[in-house]
């Protein structure tokens, strides 16, 4: 049985095919898993928990609390879609939230776990409206608001950021090698993994001496995809499998 990894998802109700595919995989190879793990942005956007009675939110949930109460153990680490997600949401869900980073113990090995987003260091613009958001004080103040505001403000800061990322680089959108060195090093890790990019890939690097390896997630826009690791390695696959 393997641990699987998942990232990037953009769940929405505007995109019914994709929420199909999600609902497909954790009733097939998720069922399967030994332990599954969801790193960021499974949602286009989370307005806060007191959406979960949303017939949207709730089908997703739903399906999750199945695969979980089958007995596969979920985790979840908040992206830069859906950080607002909290307590009632992994409840409603049957999974447990994750700091970012996290450390975890998979096939013998220790394994960085990331979203992604913080090891883009070139796009400060970025990083210093990510360290506003996540600021306790912001928190409490967006989610004091009436739930159709909160998602009248999420819809713009959307469109506001798709305009940015079209004026921007696309170099500095990708992360920094030098921050990746920086965390495998802090951490002693030697293989780390993590999404946001939407740049899905195997990079051999070396720190201190050891080879160490970065894995990229998929996205699931056109369709899905997946980390699968267990005692003989990491591998990605395509959701669903390609025709033979």
């Amino acid at each position: 049985m393997a641990t699987l990894f998942i990232s990037d998802l953009h769940l929405c109700p505007s995109r019914p095919q994709i929420n199909r595919l999600f609902l497909d995989f954790l009733a097939g190879p998720a069922r399967q898993a030994d332990t599954l793990y969801i790193l960021g942005d499974l949602f286009e956007y989370w307005a806060g928990d007191d959406d979960l009675g949303d017939p949207f939110n709730a089908e997703i949930c739903a399906g999750l609390q199945i695969l979980s109460k089958s007995g596969v153990p979920l985790f979840f680490m908040a992206g830069n879609r859906d950080f607002l997600a909290g307590d009632g949401f992994a409840s409603k869900a049957g999974l447990t939230l994750l700091p970012d980073p996290a450390l975890a113990a998979i096939a013998g090995a220790n394994v960085l776990l990331m979203h992604g987003d913080t090891l883009c260091t070139d796009d400060e613009a970025y990083l210093n409206f990510r360290t506003e958001v996540r600021s306790p004080e912001w928190r409490k103040s967006f989610l004091a608001l009436p739930l159709d505001q909160r998602k009248a403000k999420i819809e713009a800061l959307r469109q506001e950021s798709e305009a940015q990322k079209r004026a921007k680089p696309t170099e500095i959108m990708d992360v920094n090698p030098a921050a990746v060195l920086q965390v495998l090093t802090f951490h002693r890790c030697t293989r780390l993994i993590h999404g946001h990019t939407h740049r899905p890939a195997l990079h051999r690097l070396e720190v201190a001496g050891e080879a160490c390896e970065r894995w990229v997630l998929p996205d699931w826009y056109e369709s899905g995809g997946y980390l699968a690791c267990d005692a003989s390695g990491c591998r990605l696959l395509g959701w669903p499998p390609a025709a033979p």
